[in-house]
């Protein structure tokens, strides 16, 4: 499976290593692992024009592979929403961070991925660009973002982190938080001993009292509570609630990858609005699937909701300015070598065809 509102100067030591932001050592878990040869690539230019000429295009054989961290509510929920009839092959496969996927698209595994802002930063720094373009953003939720401490812990506040170790998940939003957290309670990055784990590493160490602390999100933090944890700080208002989705050039660049990209990215809006409606029964298979009661995934459901409706973006002017904040910040600090124009890992190929989706009721 985030991002940040107000992003600060010292914001983000978050990802100081850079030659890892497309990895930390986890291995995702995949619902298959086929893998498609790219047809030959077409201009963007050729391939929007392709997409609008709908009958021109071919969609039975594609393969669209698509990533998403957590567990498997994308293929889940499109089934329960009725969104399963594609004319072409969807392939969701799971893993354990945005940076992940990313590192997935690198080896040409994955089409499509979405991450928080802030892995596609360092990604891109890598061989070929990171083989990715960010080509759409969707609006989400920052609640269950949080520092954790164990159950019967003495800690009472952030400044008591000093010279403890903080489990974190390496270039992703929990990484930038943790920063940015330790900041406003006067703390320096080096005055805590900051150890980065996988999210379920880094919950096994908070539960077994190996770390004393634990800056994770999602289903992780869910556990964490499950297991007598307490939230230490919150990052709901840190974070922007930005979610980036990425393409490599080969499917932007195929006429029939482009137009299902753009079918999917349709579907997807479709599901949201679609658990907005059905809020109890999609809470109910929530609950089912990451281990929790019916009640609380209702209550972070709705109050997600309330606070930044899920949906997908048109405003690329919007999503491109906040990430940049947060690269300006990087570079402000010296995590990165030089400035860097984040517009430079976007691609406005899809731009049209979005604002058509957001407007469609």
């Amino acid at each position: 499976m985030s991002i940040a509102k107000k992003r600060v100067s010292l914001a983000m030591i978050s990802l100081f290593i850079a030659a890892l932001a497309a990895g930390c050592a986890n291995q995702a878990t995949s619902s298959g692992d086929a893998k498609t040869s790219s047809p030959p690539a077409a201009s963007p230019s050729a391939a929007a024009k392709s997409t609008a000429a709908a009958p021109a295009v071919d969609l039975s054989k594609v393969n669209l592979r698509v990533g998403q961290t957590g567990w498997n509510s994308l293929e889940i929920g499109f089934k329960e929403a009725g969104l399963t009839d594609t004319p072409y092959k969807l392939q969701f496969s799971v893993f354990q961070g945005g940076n992940l996927q990313l590192e997935a698209m690198a080896a040409n595994n994955l089409d499509l991925g979405s991450t928080s802002e802030i892995p596609p930063i360092f990604a891109s720094q890598a061989a070929n660009g990171g083989n990715f373009k960010v080509i759409a953003s969707f609006e989400s939720t920052t609640l269950n973002q949080e520092i954790v401490i164990p159950k019967g812990s003495p800690i009472k506040s952030v400044a008591e982190l000093k010279g403890k170790k903080v489990a974190y998940v390496n270039a992703t939003t929990a990484h930038y938080f943790l920063v940015k957290i330790l900041q406003n309670a006067g703390l320096s990055w080096s005055d805590i001993e900051a150890v980065p784990l996988s999210t379920s590493d880094g919950l096994s160490a908070l539960i077994s009292g190996k770390v004393d602390a634990l800056a994770s999100y999602g289903n992780a933090i869910i556990s964490a509570h499950q297991n007598g944890a307490a939230e230490l700080a919150s990052a709901k208002d840190i974070l922007s609630g930005n979610f980036l989705y990425e393409a490599t050039p080969d499917a932007i660049n195929d006429p029939a990858k482009h137009a299902a990209i753009v079918d999917f990215l349709g579907r997807l809006n479709k599901f949201y609005a679609w658990t907005r409606n059905n809020q109890q029964k999609w809470a109910e298979i929530t609950a089912a699937n990451t281990k929790q009661p019916v009640e609380q995934a209702l209550d972070t459901l709705k109050k997600g909701e309330i606070q930044r409706p899920s949906k997908i973006s048109s405003n690329f002017d919007k999503a491109i300015a906040s990430e940049q904040d947060v690269a300006d910040a990087l570079t402000s600090v010296g995590l990165l070598k030089s400035k860097i124009d984040v517009s430079a890992t976007w691609s406005r190929a899809f731009e049209e065809e979005l604002k058509k989706i957001t407007t469609t009721p």
